[in-house]
C-alpha cells in the first residue's frame, strides 16, 4: 500500500467509489468497445442505485463513457457534452445476483452496429474490478494492459497467443480463460506488464479461430 492507497485518486466529485470507480468503469465499457459509443443502457445496482445520483454516479458513468479520466473537470457537465457527442443514455435500477454493492451494467453499441455488455463494480479507493463481459465470468481490474480475446475453444489456441506476446518482447502478468460450455467460445483474459503493440495485436487477430480482440490500456502506462 502506498500514500495513494490511502489518501484515495486524483478525482472531481466527492466519493472515489461512487464518482472516481464510475468513470473508471464507464472508460473501460468504451476501451472494450472499441470506438466511441453512441448508446448507453446503463443498469445501476445496490448503493449505485440507492445512492448513486446524489454523489453524481450517472454523470460519472456517462463522463467514462466519453472519454474522461476521474480528474476532468468537466464531468458535472456529462450530460450536456453526451447529447453534443451524439449518446444517446438512459439509466435504470437492477437486481444483480451476488454484485458487490457499487455495480454498475452496461450495454453499449457504437455506430457500426457492434455491441458490448459490461458489469463491473467499484471497490473502493477509485479501483474497479470487471465481473462479465457479455454475459461471461471474468475477473479483471484495468490496473494492467489488459487483451481480451474471444475464440473457437480447440487445443493449442493459448499457446499461439501466448507465442505472439513473446515473440513480440511482452510479458503476462496474469491470466485467465473463461467458457460457457465445452466446444463452445472462450475468452482469455490476458494482463501484461508491457503496453501490447498493435503489430503484435493484429498478428493475434489473425490467428485461425481467433474470433475478436479487444484491447484496454491502463490509465498511466
Amino acid at each position: 500500500m502506498d500514500i495513494f492507497d490511502i489518501l484515495g485518486p486524483i478525482m472531481v466529485g466527492p466519493s472515489s467509489s461512487h464518482t472516481a470507480g464510475a468513470v473508471r468503469i464507464g472508460k473501460m465499457a468504451r476501451a472494450l468497445l472499441g470506438s466511441p459509443p453512441k448508446t448507453a443502457e446503463i443498469g445501476l445496482h445496490g448503493s449505485f442505485a440507492e445512492t448513486g445520483p446524489g454523489h453524481g454516479t450517472d454523470r460519472a458513468l456517462v463522463a467514462g463513457l466519453l472519454g474522461m479520466k476521474p480528474d476532468d473537470l468537466q464531468i458535472p457537465l456529462s450530460f450536456d457534452l453526451a447529447k453534443q457527442a451524439g449518446l444517446a443514455f438512459s439509466f435504470r435500477n437492477v437486481e444483480l445476483k451476488e454484485a458487490h454493492p457499487n455495480t454498475a451494467l452496461l450495454t453499449v453499441s457504437d455506430g457500426a452496429g457492434q455491441t458490448l455488455e459490461l458489469q463491473a463494480a467499484s471497490t473502493g479507493g477509485g479501483r474497479i474490478r470487471v465481473d462479465k463481459l457479455n454475459g461471461i465470468d471474468v475477473n479483471f481490474t484495468g490496473a494492467f494492459n489488459t487483451l481480451i480475446i474471444r475464440s473457437t475453444d480447440v487445443p493449442g489456441k493459448l499457446a499461439e497467443v501466448t507465442r505472439e506476446l513473446e515473440q513480440g518482447g511482452v510479458n503476462i502478468a496474469n491470466m485467465n480463460l473463461c467458457r460457457a460450455k465445452r466446444g463452445g467460445s472462450v475468452l482469455m483474459v490476458i494482463e501484461t506488464d508491457q503496453q501490447v503493440p498493435p503489430v503484435v495485436r493484429t498478428l493475434i487477430e489473425e490467428l485461425q479461430d481467433v474470433i475478436h480482440v479487444t484491447y484496454y490500456e491502463r490509465e498511466d502506462a
